[in-house]
This record gives structure tokens, sequence and C-alpha cells, in this order.
């Protein structure tokens, strides 16, 4: 009985992992969905300029996080161009703009520069901040592993998600309409 109990047990917990995990070579990944009312899972990346970038260095704005799969793609410079036209809109609901794509932070300063972006970029370029927020592709177009899924994501200044889109498809942009009105509303 005891036996039977704990190959049960063995079962769900393996259920559990192929379902929720992604699996690397050194490492495994929980995926967690987040929620709207959830603490905001905290990181730490690398900006454009080598500077290490923390969600806590925000306690005192409104943070809108950007997910986005690929720097120098139709759709990713589209919905980040928009935003930079547009920066007075967040900028006069006290809140700071991220970028987070998994491209090196190389790639995203010679993507910041050509699309003269005026918001940080941060490198996700281990993957740990997508996975977190569950923003993260286990294969994008068919072959590439660990992409960011198109993801949009409002952080008020308590650290407590507002907002929470992850786009399956990363040809859709997120409902910006919807992100300034929850911005609107804090």
């Amino acid at each position: 009985m005891f036996l039977l109990k704990k190959v049960r047990k063995i079962q769900l917990i393996e259920m559990y992992i192929s379902k929720n995990c992604t699996f690397t070579a050194q490492k495994i990944y929980f995926i967690m969905s987040i929620t709207v009312g959830q603490v905001a899972p905290s990181f730490t990346l690398v900006n454009t300029e080598k500077k290490e970038v923390s969600l806590s260095d925000f306690k005192d704005s409104n943070v809108l996080l950007l997910f986005f799969p690929l720097a120098f793609t139709g759709t990713c410079t589209k919905e980040l161009c928009s935003v930079r036209d547009n920066i007075a809109i967040y900028n006069n609901a006290n809140a700071q703009v991220l970028g987070i794509s998994v491209d090196s932070h190389f790639a995203l300063a010679k993507y910041k520069e050509e699309q003269n972006l005026n918001f940080p970029l941060l490198s996700d370029f281990n993957k740990t901040t997508a996975t977190a927020y569950g923003s993260i592709y286990d294969t994008f177009i068919g072959w590439m592993q660990g992409v960011a899924k198109r993801s949009a994501f409002v952080i008020d200044k308590a650290g407590v998600v507002r907002y929470a889109e992850v786009l399956e498809n990363a040809g859709d942009l997120p409902n910006f309409e919807a992100i300034n009105n929850t911005l609107a509303s804090l």
C-alpha cells in the first residue's frame, strides 16, 4: 500500500513537471502564470549600456513591462516604435516602460539606436525573467527555442501586477487601450 502511494505521488509530480517546466541541459525552469493581483516577480537584467537594472529600481513608479520576441523584426519594431511615439502617455501616468527580449545587450543597443527608442531595453539572454513571467515559447517559428512571447504587464508602485497579457501569436500586439486604461486608473 505504501509503495503504491509513493508511485502515485511520483507520477503526479512527473505530470506536473511535464506540463509546467521547461528543461535545458543544466536547469529546470518552472513556468509560472502571472495573474492580476499577485506580486510581480523580481528581476535584475542588463540594459543596452551594460548596467544592471532591477524591477525594484522603479518602486516609486508604475512599470510597463513589454516582452518582445526579437529585435529587428517587423511586429516588434511596430510595437516598440508605437510606444516610442506615445511615450508622453506613459510619462504622464508616472510609468516607466521597459522592453525585454532574449537578444544580447549588444543587439539591443544597436536596435535601440537604429529605432531611436526612448526607453530602456533589457537583455534576458538567459531567459530567466521571461520564464518567471510565463512569457517564453518552447519553440518559436518551428525551430528556435526559448524566445520571449509578446507580453505586457503593468506593475503598480507597490509591485503588484495590475494588468497581464501573454500573447501566443507573435504577430499580435498587446491591447494598448486596456494598458493605458489600467495605467490611468493607478
